[in-house]
């Protein structure tokens, strides 16, 4: 059998990102199983679509890694089949008009039950399902009869989607029923909760792609964290590429039990990510991020400065609170700043040659030496002076990048404004 799946966004906003860990699920399955991927908007309530979510939808996979086979499918665009579909179920009397609806007959005794691919065996009792309308009485087709009609029709062979559809799950069972059409397979993926243990959504909590990629994270990163929520290849392995996801990922190993989305373990695992990365690359990857986010910082400072901030950030978006003293003024807090220490400190350093960070250490230790203080003391005024904060890429760097007549005047006003 040939695998088909397809990821079934509505158009009501950005594309948050418990939806997209459920659209990674179905691209893992269907590439590491040779089979297809389709994108299919679900646009039954019109009412509810906003301008431009669907290109959205679109840049945010794309950004991440996922692709899918042919063009990006509407659901409306079935509607026709799904009307012709309907007056079939009338005519075979499994559907009726009611008010100038048509409603489809659900059954009224037994059970209706599959077995879940991620949950096992589910069973809705049949008394628990009133006849569903299928067709408006304007004649668009609900969501509940669009979506299998179009699985029908484009042969998806499994469903994977959110725990939350479980509820809708014998209702299309029963269209495709009556419809004499072989089932999918379904598989329910848990749900994503935020670290308040309440379920992430477009309401709560949820945030989009492009939010991730605003703050810095890379796409690799994000899509390795993102297909661990729920599912995890042996318990214990966590970096993993996107060759290596597609090929371990199986349903058997998705747990029905919620996933917690855990920020600390996002950016360690960006962290990791940035810091393998190597050094003409990670370079290139922070001048890219900045340009996005309308940076004007000129590119050559900032890959001299990549060096020394590629071990000590997490995310690209914190370079510019990390680095940017290198790029603009500072304001010390002044006290938190001595003013002996920086007048020495300026005298120590103003005739270094040459001045780059080994020669830097070596005046600075010594200058612990003079002023019989420990390097803690010293060094803390010294670096709040010359950038800004108490933390900073390393200080012998810092001052080295700075460059000398800056380092210094620095040094001179931070002594001058002490506290």
């Amino acid at each position: 059998m040939t695998v088909r799946v397809r990821m079934a966004p509505s158009p009501t906003g950005f594309l948050h990102i418990g939806g997209v860990r459920t659209f990674l699920f179905n691209w893992l399955f269907a590439r590491g199983q040779g089979g297809e991927c389709l994108l299919r908007i679900e646009n039954t309530d019109t009412s509810r679509e906003v301008a431009d979510s669907v290109a959205q939808i679109e840049e945010s996979l794309r950004w991440l890694g996922i692709d899918w086979d042919g063009a990006t499918r509407f659901q409306l665009d079935g509607a026709d089949r799904c009307r012709a579909e309907a007056a079939r179920l009338v005519a075979e009397d499994k559907a009726y008009e009611d008010d100038g609806a048509i409603r489809i007959r659900m059954p009224n005794e037994g059970v209706v039950a599959w077995d879940d691919a991620i949950k096992g065996r589910i069973e809705f009792p049949a008394e628990q399902l009133e006849d569903m309308v299928i067709l408006r009485s304007d004649g668009r087709p609900v969501y509940n009869y669009a979506s299998p009609v179009d699985d029908w029709v484009d042969g998806i062979t499994h469903v994977i989607r959110g725990d939350d559809h479980v509820s809708n799950t014998p209702k299309q069972i029963v269209v495709l029923e009556a419809l004499g059409a072989e089932l999918p397979v379904y598989a329910h993926a848990p749900n994503v909760f935020g670290e308040d243990g309440k379920k992430l959504s477009k309401r709560h909590g949820a945030v989009s792609v492009g939010e991730f990629r605003e703050a810095g994270y890379i796409a690799s990163a994000l899509m390795n964290f993102l297909a661990l929520l729920g599912w995890a290849p042996d318990g214990e392995t966590t970096i993993m590429s996107r060759d290596e996801l597609i090929e371990r990922f199986t349903l058997e190993r998705v747990g029905s039990s919620p996933a917690t989305f855990d920020y600390a373990k996002l950016d360690w695992m960006n962290g990791m990510y940035l810091r393998d990365l190597g050094a003409d690359a990670y370079a290139e990857t922070l001048v890219t991020f900045l340009r996005e986010q309308g940076s004007e910082w000129d590119a050559t400072r900032i890959r001299e400065a990549a060096p020394i901030v590629q071990e000590k950030i997490g995310r690209l978006g914190e370079f510019a609170d990390f680095a940017g003293f290198l790029f603009a003024n500072v304001e010390p807090e002044p006290s938190l700043l001595d003013a002996t220490v920086l007048t020495e400190a300026a005298i120590q350093l103003e005739t270094v040659e040459p001045w780059d960070a080994a020669t830097i250490e070596e005046q600075l230790k010594a200058l612990c030496d003079r002023l019989e203080a420990k390097p803690k003391t010293v060094y803390l005024p010294i670096r709040v002076a010359v950038t800004g904060s108490r933390i900073s890429p390393g200080l012998y760097e810092s001052i080295e990048l700075v460059g000398r007549d800056i380092a210094l005047a620095r040094l001179r006003h931070g002594a001058s404004i002490a506290g």
